[in-house]
This record gives C-alpha cells, sequence and structure tokens, in this order.
C-alpha cells in the first residue's frame, strides 16, 4: 500500500463497553501510543441497531495509507461480522489497522496474515447454519456454558492479574498456573475485554 510515511496520520478509535460506560481508560492508552487528542473518534452507545457516527467521522477524515489504532480489535464492532466488516472496509479504503491489545499490525506481514486469518474465520462464521447459532444463544440465555469449560478458577484468575500487576511475564505466571501462555493470554484479554 504505497504512501508516505510522513503524512501519514494516526487515527484513534474508541468504543464503550457494555457495563463500562467510560472512554477515559481506552483514550489514554491511545493517546499513550501518540495518537493526537483531536484526532481520536469515539462512539458511546453499545445497542446492536445504533448508528456509529464516531466511526463514520474517522472514515470522513481518514486518507489512504493512515493508520486507525485501536485497543482493542473488538472495539470495531458489536459482533465479529461487525468487527470484520470494518477491517475490511478499512482495508479496502487503504488504512491501516493496529490493534494494542492484540498486538496486530497490518503494516508488517504478520499482522496483515492474522488479519485475513480472522477474516477468513468470520466468513466460516458467516456461512455457519441458523439453526446451530440459535442453539449457542438457547444454551447461554438458559445459563449453560458452550465449548471447552475454563481453564482456570477465578482465584486462578486473580492470582494471575496480581502477579502481572507486579511485573510477572506471562510465560512465569503460566508455568506457575500450570496453563500454557495461550490460555492465560486469552483469559487476560477476556477479561480486559468486560
Amino acid at each position: 500500500m504505497p504512501s508516505d510515511a510522513s503524512t501519514a496520520t494516526l487515527l484513534g478509535y474508541a468504543r464503550a463497553r457494555p457495563r463500562a460506560g467510560s472512554l477515559d481508560e481506552q483514550i489514554d492508552l491511545l493517546t499513550e501510543t501518540g495518537v493526537a487528542a483531536n484526532r481520536i473518534y469515539t462512539d458511546t452507545t453499545v445497542l446492536p441497531e445504533a448508528e456509529r457516527p464516531g466511526m463514520t467521522a474517522l472514515l470522513d477524515y481518514a486518507r489512504r495509507g493512515d493508520t486507525v489504532v485501536v485497543v482493542g480489535i473488538d472495539r470495531l464492532g458489536r459482533s465479529t461480522p461487525e468487527v470484520m466488516s470494518t477491517v475490511r472496509h478499512l482495508g479496502e479504503r487503504g488504512l491501516r489497522l493496529r490493534s494494542l491489545r492484540e498486538r496486530i499490525d497490518t503494516t508488517e506481514p504478520a499482522g496483515h496474515m492474522i488479519v485475513g486469518v480472522l477474516a477468513s474465520l468470520s466468513e466460516l462464521d458467516d456461512e455457519q447454519s441458523p439453526g446451530r447459532r440459535v442453539s449457542t444463544g438457547g444454551a447461554r440465555r438458559a445459563g449453560g456454558t458452550v465449548g471447552r469449560p475454563r481453564a482456570l478458577t477465578p482465584d486462578q484468575i486473580a492470582q494471575a492479574e496480581r502477579m502481572r500487576a507486579n511485573g510477572e511475564p506471562v510465560p512465569r505466571i503460566a508455568a506457575a498456573l500450570g496453563v500454557s501462555r495461550a490460555t492465560l493470554y486469552r483469559t487476560l484479554a477476556t477479561k480486559e475485554a468486560r
């Protein structure tokens, strides 16, 4: 994607989380990363049917070669299909994407590949039969669980968060708790997304 790096702009996007109305933490992380405060676009609604004026304003301002920075890739939409639609749209517009939590950066080959894999998984999810979607949703609404059981207990998760806050590296925490690094990263990312 040709562009003059000196004219490219970092554009931040923050979207409210359910049960956590404030955007302050996301905005702080974006400015710490180098996004100018006047180039952070926000959406405060979490309703599925709501418009996203912040994303619309970002796209109106953005130029080919600019980089859209988000705290987590889940901030790009309210559902997997919406996130992947946004990612595809950014790519079609010649915009780069950087997600801080997942360390995805589409200016790098690995980041570009990860986004491609996520898009492929999203397409598979879109092809999933409607009956199966209803049954998993029904299980969740009935208080059941879907998928594998959790690998860490709530006490272990709290211990991992304390160790991480004290500066312990993830490999050492994972070894202490007897889980893989991937499981620990996934668990910590899930807690941050709430």
